[in-house]
């Protein structure tokens, strides 16, 4: 990829979440918690990538602050070479224009008061799109996520439609501004079974269609395979591996990235599974390890994995933060010999 061709460029992003207060830190406590804790990455145009990891490893924030729902403690955020951070404005009404979120829970995501049809021109309305504009391009919108009988939905309220409609209508929502860029957190994960594919599958031909760059934040490995050719995963605020999907899937390097992939359920009940190559449960986000935050779980830690943080290590097409994978380090450590 080429400079010219990357969209979001982010470089050393941070988001703490302010706690306690003066009693706390009289007491020595810790005063935030470290949500994203300095973490870099590019997203080219037309680019689809998950943002997996646990709850509480920091993919949401992430997704806030990629579409400046939230300000960055520290760090920089660029969309299209502008950088985002800093922007008010008619300046900032132009992003939002083009950076749009599809929310998790579709039953909360629409004011159970306004009609789809209402719910659909919000938008339009504050993005000061021309009246006599707004109708066609509902009616593309509604095509376009496949609910094209228009006329049965509009004049609804959400409450009479399904949770696979209704995603289908908050996936509209978001598009109905042409965007170049979506977030896309968890959109399936309020749905049942049966209707989260056909969900999947219009999200993989709208974004196919459009060109999108989208970001798809999810802990559940088979659905980023799915939709995504990229994958970032993310512990504890942080990147501990980046690279494609499939090659991630097929042959993880990181030790928690091999641990998330021997936490998906095999297909029969009678078939073996092998433990999970990591131990103890994740620790305080207010007060994470020293040097690499993954070193109290990982099963190859060593002496120097907790004074120094692992910057990133290129194996291949992938970026690995991990010790196992420097450059002073043997190639059988980084083929997963212990050091």
């Amino acid at each position: 990829m080429t400079e010219t061709e990357a969209l979001v460029r982010v470089e050393g992003a941070r988001l703490h979440y302010p706690i306690g207060g003066i009693v706390s830190a009289m007491r020595g406590l810790p005063s935030a918690v470290k949500a994203v804790d300095g973490i870099s990455f590019t997203l080219h145009r037309g680019e689809s990538v998950g943002l997996l990891g646990e709850s509480g490893c920091g993919k949401t924030s992430t997704g806030r602050l990629l579409l400046k729902l939230d300000d960055p403690t520290d760090g920089h955020i660029t969309f299209d070479g502008e950088d985002i951070t800093t922007i008010r404005g008619e300046a900032l009404r132009r992003f939002r224009t083009r950076a749009q979120l599809i929310f998790q829970n579709p039953f909360e995501a629409l004011n159970p008061r306004f009609t789809i049809r209402a719910a659909l021109s919000e938008p339009l309305e504050n993005a000061r799109i021309p009246r006599a504009e707004r109708e066609a391009r509902i009616h593309r919108v509604m095509d376009l996520v496949r609910l094209p009988d228009a006329a049965q939905f509009l004049d609804r309220y959400p409450h009479q439609l399904s949770g696979g409609q209704l995603q289908r209508i908050v996936m509209a929502r978001a598009l109905i501004l042409e965007p170049d860029f979506v977030v896309a957190d968890e959109p399936v994960s309020m749905l049942d079974v049966s209707v989260r594919a056909g969900v999947l599958n219009v999200f993989r031909e709208v974004r196919a269609r459009m060109g999108l760059t989208a970001v798809y934040i999810s802990h559940d490995l088979a659905l980023v395979r799915y939709v995504c050719e990229r994958t970032i995963v993310m512990y504890l605020g942080r990147i501990v591996e980046d690279g494609p999907t499939e090659d991630l899937v097929r042959e993880p390097l990181h030790p928690y990235t091999k641990a998330l992939v021997a936490a998906v359920p095999v297909p029969h009940p009678d078939q073996s599974h092998d433990p999970l190559p990591i131990g103890r449960g994740a620790p305080d986000p207010r007060n994470p390890p020293s040097g690499c935050s993954f070193r109290d779980r990982c099963p190859m830690a060593h002496a120097r994995c907790a004074v120094e943080e692992p910057g990133p290590s290129r194996v291949g097409q992938r970026l690995v933060h991990c010790h196992l994978y420097d450059q002073a380090d043997t190639r059988p450590a980084a083929r997963g010999t212990p050091a």
